[in-house]
């Protein structure tokens, strides 16, 4: 949340227009066409309503809605997992059809704890830790890869570093002429 409204405020200062679509097996929260002093409200608003629900987002809804809500060439943030199943099954077989006509950008949480474990030494314990966290590491690295090459900008940040790495993202594209 502290990532979608940093993202907010950024590019509403920045004079785009910013829009919120919370979706995940349905659509749970829009926020559309409010003016620039209005966005930040609208988002809190729109965003202290949802409670996290342990469900595999259905892509194609989601691509279908974001079609629907955003007619203009738009910049979509997709906060979602980097898990190489959901991604797989769900999102690339979708993916296209989101950017064919907009600029997709992908930010995903990844656990702080999986960065600790991949450091530890000294026992047998640590050693296995390691490398199951360099393995995780490895998949999302692929995943986001997957991702890149059918043209996504993918952040993949712990939870102090997303907000901050999804606004620079956002400033790159923008400084790119993408946006």
């Amino acid at each position: 949340m502290d990532a979608a409204l940093l993202l907010g405020a950024l590019a509403s200062r920045a004079g785009d227009r910013v829009d919120l679509l919370a979706y995940d097996r349905r659509l749970r929260a829009l926020v559309q066409g409010r003016a620039a002093g209005d966005v930040l409200p609208a988002l809190v608003n729109a965003m202290a309503t949802l409670e996290p629900e342990l469900v595999e987002t259905d892509a194609r809804g989601l691509t279908a809605t974001a079609l629907r809500t955003a007619p203009r060439r738009s910049l979509i943030v997709l906060l979602t997992t980097l898990d190489a199943a959901p991604i797989e099954e769900g999102l690339l077989p979708v993916l296209a059809q989101l950017t064919q006509r907009h600029t997709v950008l992908l930010a995903s949480v990844a656990d702080p704890h999986i960065a600790a474990m991949a450091t530890a030494r000294g026992t047998t314990d640590a050693v296995y830790d390691a490398a199951a966290a360099a393995q995780a590491h490895a998949e999302r690295g692929r995943t986001a890869e997957q991702l890149r090459r059918h043209g996504v900008t993918v952040v993949d940040a712990t939870p102090e570093e997303l907000a901050p790495a999804l606004a620079d993202a956002y400033l790159a594209l923008k400084s790119a002429g993408r946006l």
